[in-house]
């Protein structure tokens, strides 16, 4: 009987298990994952679980019966280790386990800062998985000062929760402004006026020399000199793939696990899926961070491991929820050299990319109606021209209809 071994369980790895089954895989399946939990939702950690309105019991994909009812072996809190892609063998503690076909969907670590530097001190956190905000969770209700650095997505939304709860809330960002790697300067803008209208200090261009106490985390010192008192500081500056097991299989990686089209490794019958898999898009080598592809990568690369050759080619969409404000995003804003604004550069707002009169993405804020457009029209390849959404005139609902 066929065995296929999915490492990693996460939202993609459970997404390719889930895919094989009601595809009609009917071999042995197993699924391997580091942490204790079974495979959870991400996104909600840094809003509504680490606000308390979540349930533990919600961020769960699925209730842990459902993998022993679809026959799915469900192996956690111990890493997989020592790929062998010759001998299609793995390590799982003192176990040797023994595949047909491997899929590598190990996601993403946090980036930290270095224990030198302070990193180490109790009160520091990352926000990566379940075990980061239950530690963090009763420290942030009772801090009055919170240091927050990054201003990436992460960043934000965690300087959001933590300014609910009632800190006193400063971002220190290294970059020229927030969301550099991620959003428009158009976007950006939209973001800050957002924060600093609940309250939130951020500081660009300001890098973060140490963070200071005894045992436990005071302050956050600046290369600047400033000083910033913090009783909790909430640490967002990007992630890294987890890439060591492929690489030490050897496995082509550069940052990500390198796939091709269809998910298939430099090795025969391994394949990767979801944020750590580098695969083609638009002509070069892409790695997305996102729920949209770790489902919609997952089920490509599921369908493929039973014989389908599906190049995978998304359109990429993703959201952040900042206050009550959705930042929603369809498309990859690359490539572009125009960008529109519709709106007054209050929410709500929506920001359209071209290049030339091709559409690569939109953002909105607050606006779901642009978004449900702007995404509608990507996904069809529906031509629209800058000067059409510029126009404050245009139903942007009568441009699907064309």
């Amino acid at each position: 009987m066929s065995h296929i071994v999915v490492v990693g369980a996460g939202q993609a790895g459970q997404q390719i298990c889930a895919t094989l089954r009601d595809k009609g895989f009917d071999g042995r399946l197993t699924l391997i994952g580091a942490e204790p939990h079974p495979p959870y939702q991400r996104p909600p950690l840094s809003k509504g679980y680490l606000l308390g309105e979540m349930a533990r019991e919600r961020l769960f994909l699925k209730p842990e019966a459902w993998y022993a009812d679809h026959g799915i072996d469900l192996r956690l809190g111990t890493p997989a280790t020592d790929i062998d892609p010759d001998a299609r063998t793995l390590r799982l503690g003192d176990e040797v386990v023994h595949w047909d076909q491997l899929a590598i969907a190990t996601g993403l670590d946090a980036r930290t800062v270095s224990a030198d530097a302070g990193g180490d001190l109790d009160g520091v956190f990352t926000v990566r998985n379940l075990a980061d905000v239950d530690r963090m969770e009763a420290p942030l209700k009772a801090a009055r000062n919170v240091v927050v650095v990054g201003g990436g997505y992460i960043g934000l939304e965690a300087a959001a929760v933590a300014r609910k709860l009632g800190a006193e809330v400063t971002v220190v960002e290294a970059g020229q402004r927030i969301l550099g790697r991620v959003a428009s300067v158009e976007t950006a803008g939209v973001m800050r006026d957002l924060h600093a209208r609940n309250g939130v200090t951020i500081r660009e261009d300001a890098r973060l020399d140490r963070l200071v106490g005894e045992g436990r985390v005071t302050a956050a010192h600046l290369e600047s000199g400033e000083e910033l008192p913090a009783d909790v500081v909430i640490v967002g500056i990007g992630l890294v793939p987890r890439c060591e097991i492929a690489a030490m299989a050897g496995l082509d990686c550069d940052g990500g696990v390198v796939v091709d089209a269809c998910g298939r490794t430099s090795a025969p019958d391994i394949w990767a899926a979801g944020d750590c898999a580098l695969f083609p898009y638009r002509g070069s080598l892409t790695r997305l961070e996102s729920v949209q592809n770790a489902i919609d990568m997952g089920q490509a690369v599921a369908r493929n491991m039973l014989g389908t050759e599906e190049p995978y080619s998304p359109l990429p969409w993703f959201w952040s929820d900042q206050y009550d404000v959705k930042l929603q995003i369809a498309g990859l804003n690359t490539g572009y050299d125009r960008v529109v604004m519709r709106g007054a550069g209050q929410v709500p707002v929506s920001l359209w990319y071209f290049c030339g009169d091709e559409l690569r993405a939109v953002d909105s804020i607050g606006d779901g109606r642009a978004y449900m457009v702007g995404k509608r029209l990507l996904e069809s390849g529906a031509r629209v021209t800058p000067e059409e959404v510029a126009d404050p005139d245009t139903d942007l609902k009568a441009l699907l209809k064309r």
